[in-house]
């Protein structure tokens, strides 16, 4: 049992292993002060929800409050070990000032209130609106962290009963890429690789993942491998010297933007040295031809300067990635969050289907989340697609989604690609959008440039309902607030990055009037009346077990079936991945293994988009590529940024994560121990960097953009040159001692600086292509050392 300091180590000890052999126990916990395993009354059963490795845990309860954690050796995920979000974070629900009644806006103020003045109100705008301009009006922004039955819930009757395709969620801003690769690879969303292939894998490459910071556990689970018998080599992409770049066998650091250049040139290489499996390619892909004609002129030599990455530097990277027998890869923020994010997506499960690895032990393809329960968002349509991976451009589809709800075809907005998160505030701000319920979520600290996403959300125009734990700064500007229980406050399934489902149970009570997130939805459908084509509730159930066992209806026979799985079934064991069905009773530990069956044209969740512009691939264009349903290998161009350093901005801003929080720290700002290892912004440059501009560590400076700027203390560390890292985390409101500086002083939110840009396939946003310059505010008081904040470079995340 490790019980050990999880600020000073987030990875505790070491317990190696040799590959093909299974990931050895070691079982972590923690407990409130005073608290021993004996004064435990009760353990609940759950999952985390402050990262997306969903590891197992039980939640200690006694007098009716949640005392600890710990974690749960039984489950194939995290075989008990636990990050420090999940040893602490839990102190969060028991925060002094947590809602407990709802609220609503009166003469300018928010005011406390009943459920039912406050449902009303909810319920006499959106029919407003529907009599008066149509369902258009109505917009849902939700979160990544919520449980699948509530986003299933959610999705009926927006989708059903609203009848908006304004549906969308934060996994926009965070893992939209990973669904968008997958599709445009494998016909569906799924990932096709497993935890598990950790342990047989010779190669693991991560591009963009500071794995070690944003899924802890997983890199627990590598770092053993390394340090056991015959570890795997590591290739490590990313612009700073982050725990995983040094335990590297090739560290590329490119210029940020310039991702699909370097994987070109990756393959290139790959291709050149005929390291490829024709016999792979030829029975299970089409576009190679394609793909080896486009990186034929993009040498090492070619990508070199474009990146500035040494050649040499690439050509050993692709030696690595050439002559692994068993790759595994990762992918996250430092591909999604930045320029030509899909298209570089796209070439990392290209270096994959060339070289045949996939649907082998270790030959594996994470495309990774952000979120606890993002994969959730994207199978039950939350996200703004369609339900079970269903493909708004199949009629068939359609109408299969239509005789699950009992409701016409036509009612199920599908003319049109779904409306992504990034539209959805531009109609705010337009003024089409005469609604918008957010849950949640947080987006007056998490999307780009802030003074405009604050200026939107406090028309008087738009009816803002806010669905939350706190009162967040996007509280703070809502005409209604509806407190919402969390984790361990009721019950559901989520699904973490490798198809894992897990069971979270009900612990304690919520506080005062708050309620689960599927209550109030159900109330507000309830309210509304909805009604199928018979004049039935359009939604039928009135618990969790009940969505649950809708949405087995609803997946049934599609890439993400869960007819195999319960609660029941879930209960005292391990979660299990999904599909799981009579076929496979245990669970699929790996998609592909035998072909690509979702990319058939009558089953695949998109035709594609074209990677430069966005524009839909039509069916007949798609049939007429891939009639017989194999992966498609898709290659790209790589275009220079949209914003680009410049005289005025010389550097180049990217955002990021630390491995102490979440988000816009809602939760973990709340958590003593987290607060305390990192309790306020930073902005990260090279020595190099800081002496040429005759900055030192601690001195207070300002980040300034053509958007905005704040202010931050400096670090010098281990990042390239002509680079500034910020981590995206600190809002104004963000702790219950929160303050909001006065509007011509500079504060401490990363996205004051941001671009509002996205990436034209995946519609998410791009955090990292911001050019930006520094000034001096003041100098340091006194010399500081490095401190388990991530002073000494280790705290920060570029992905």
């Amino acid at each position: 049992m490790d019980s050990s300091d999880r600020i000073a180590n987030p990875w505790g000890p070491r317990t190696p292993y040799a590959p093909g052999s299974p990931w050895p126990v070691r079982t972590d916990m923690h407990l409130a002060e005073g608290i021993t395993e004996e004064d435990v009354e009760r353990w609940a059963q759950s999952a985390s929800v402050l990262h997306s490795n969903g590891d197992a845990m039980d939640i200690a309860v006694r007098g009716g409050r949640i005392v600890g954690v710990r974690g749960r050796a039984v489950d194939r995920v995290n075989r008990g070990r636990l990050g420090p979000k999940d040893l602490y974070g839990w102190q969060a629900n028991h925060a002094p000032d947590r809602l407990t009644r709802p609220l609503v806006r009166e003469n300018g103020r928010l005011v406390e209130t009943d459920w039912d003045t406050a449902m009303a109100r909810v319920v006499s705008r959106t029919r407003h609106l529907l009599d008066e301009r149509g369902p258009g009006a109505v917009g849902f922004y939700t979160s990544g962290q919520l449980f699948l039955e509530e986003y299933y819930t959610l999705a009926v009757l927006a989708h059903a009963g609203i009848g908006t395709s304004h549906l969308d969620g934060n996994t926009r801003l965070c893992t939209a890429t990973a669904a968008e690769a997958l599709k445009e690879s494998f016909g569906s969303d799924g990932q096709p690789g497993s935890y598990e292939d950790v342990d047989h894998a010779d190669t693991i490459a991560l591009f963009g993942h500071n794995v070690a910071e944003t899924q802890t556990v997983l890199w627990m689970r590598m770092l053993d491998r390394l340090e056991g018998a015959d570890p795997p080599r590591l290739v490590c992409v990313d612009p700073r010297s982050t725990p995983v770049a040094r335990r590297a066998d090739v560290h590329l650091a490119p210029r940020p933007g310039t991702n699909v250049a370097l994987l070109n040139a990756l393959l290139h290489e790959i291709i050149r040295t005929g390291r490829t499996d024709r016999a792979y390619i030829e029975a299970h892909t089409v576009g190679f031809d394609e793909l080896a004609s486009r990186v034929e002129r993009c040498t090492p030599a070619w990508a070199a300067g474009i990146c500035d990455v040494p050649a040499a530097q690439i050509e050993r990277a692709a030696e690595i990635l050439g002559d692994a027998r068993r790759l595994l890869s990762t992918v996250l923020q430092g591909v999604y969050q930045s320029h030509q994010a899909s298209a570089a997506a796209v070439q990392v499960n290209n270096l994959h289907l060339v070289r045949g690895m996939l649907g082998r032990p270790g030959c594996g393809l994470l495309q990774m989340n952000g979120q606890p329960t993002a994969q959730n968002t994207r199978e039950c349509g939350a996200d703004g697609d369609l339900p079970g991976f269903r493909n708004w451009q199949n009629d068939q589809h359609v109408a299969e989604l239509a005789r699950i709800w009992n409701v016409e075809p036509d009612r199920i907005p599908h003319h049109g690609p779904p409306t992504h998160a990034m539209q959805i505030f531009r109609y705010a701000e337009q003024g089409s959008l005469g609604m918008l319920w957010i849950t949640g979520t947080n987006p007056a600290v998490s999307l780009p440039e802030l003074a405009r996403i604050r200026s939107i959300l406090a028309q008087e125009r738009l009816f803002v309902v806010v669905q939350d734990l706190f009162l967040t700064e996007t509280a703070q500007l809502a005409d209604v607030v509806l407190p919402a229980a969390t984790w361990g406050e009721k019950t559901g399934t989520f699904t973490n990055t490798d198809r894992t489902v897990h069971l979270s149970e009900k612990a304690v009570e919520p506080p005062g009037e708050a309620r689960p997130d599927l209550d109030i939805f159900l109330d507000f459908a309830a309210r509304m009346d909805f009604r199928d084509k018979d004049g039935g509730p359009l939604i039928g159930w009135h618990d969790p077990e009940g969505a649950f066992a809708a949405w087995q209806r609803c997946s049934a026979g599609r890439p993400c079936d869960y007819t195999g799985l319960s609660h029941d079934r879930l209960r005292g064991g391990s979660g299990i991945q999904w599909p799981c069905t009579e076929e496979a009773p245990d669970g699929t530990a790996r998609l592909h293994s035998d072909g690509f069956a979702h990319a058939h044209p009558d089953v695949c969740e998109s035709y594609g988009k074209d990677l430069v512009t966005g524009a839909t691939v039509t069916p007949v264009e798609y049939r007429s590529l891939n009639p017989d349903g194999k992966a498609v290998i898709k290659a790209a161009e790589y275009l220079p940024p949209h914003e680009d350093t410049s005289p005025d901005h010389p550097l180049q801003l990217i955002t990021g994560r630390t491995v102490y929080h979440f988000h816009t720290r809602t939760k973990t700002g709340r958590v003593p121990e987290l607060n305390a290892a990192a309790p306020d912004v930073w902005a990260e440059i090279s020595p190099a960097e800081a002496a040429a501009q005759g900055l030192s560590d601690g001195d207070l400076v300002q980040v300034i953009t053509p958007r905005g700027a704040i202010r931050a203390r400096l670090r010098t560390t281990a990042v390239r040159d002509g680079v500034v890292f910020v981590p995206f985390h600190y809002g104004y409101w963000d702790t219950p001692a929160g303050f909001r500086p006065a509007d011509d002083v500079p504060g401490r939110a990363a996205n004051e600086t941001t671009v509002t840009d996205w990436d034209p396939v995946s519609k998410q946003p791009l955090y990292k292509t911001a050019a930006a310059r520094l000034t001096l505010v003041s100098r340091r008081d006194a010399p500081r050392s490095g401190t388990v904040d991530g002073s000494d470079g280790t705290a920060g995340s570029g992905a």
